[in-house]
């Protein structure tokens, strides 16, 4: 199974006081770089969306990562989801937001052994909070959803797919404590996980 993996990093980090989460420490390392040796192991190449070429230059120290920003701008995540998906190589593709700093390798393998004849592996808290933004696609099916989409609702876009819902409950086997799912919006939030906030 060929894989790739889409981090969007486009968002304005309006909650996070303007900086730049995916420069934030946690552990020692930058959620970006903590995300980039995780995926490292479960795919075979790594994209990072960014909103426009100047925030690019930003990754620009990132080695083994294929760099792009958006194609259609001001989209938000629909947006990134776009640029990301026309310029993987690998029909499996794992998505995440750049402000999931603790994801974990079994859980993406777990989706990604998943998706059997499905377009989407969502995993699910109940039937109305999803995780979109920690999931498996195969890129035929969504781009082709993307391609001719007229909502920027991600619920619409996996209920607009052959989707199968995977409950968080079963996620728990890996991780205990679903730590893969925390995503940090706010420097608050980052204190409470780290202890201490590193610039």
């Amino acid at each position: 199974m060929s894989r790739s993996a889409i981090v969007l990093a486009g968002g304005e980090a309006r909650r996070a006081g303007g900086r730049e989460k995916y420069f934030f420490n946690y552990k020692g390392e930058t959620f970006i770089e903590r995300l980039i040796s995780t995926l490292e192991g479960v795919v075979s190449e790594i994209i990072i969306v960014a909103k426009d070429p100047g925030q690019c230059n930003r990754f620009s120290t990132l080695d083994s990562v294929k760099v792009i920003h958006d194609i259609r701008e001001g989209l938000g995540p629909i947006g990134g989801l776009h640029a990301g998906i026309t310029a993987a190589e690998c029909e499996y593709v794992f998505v995440v937001a750049c402000d999931m700093p603790c994801v974990n390798a079994g859980v993406v393998e777990m989706l990604f052994q998943s998706i059997d004849d499905y377009d989407a592996v969502i995993p699910a808290w109940n039937p109305d909070m999803l995780e979109p933004l920690h999931a498996v696609y195969r890129k035929t099916a969504l781009s082709s959803y993307l391609e001719s989409h007229n909502s920027l609702s991600l619920r619409d876009m996996v209920r607009n797919l052959n989707s199968t819902y995977l409950d968080v409950g079963h996620i728990r086997s890996i991780d205990p404590e679903l730590e893969t799912f925390v995503n940090i919006n706010k420097i608050e939030d980052l204190d409470e996980i780290n202890g201490i906030c590193h610039d």
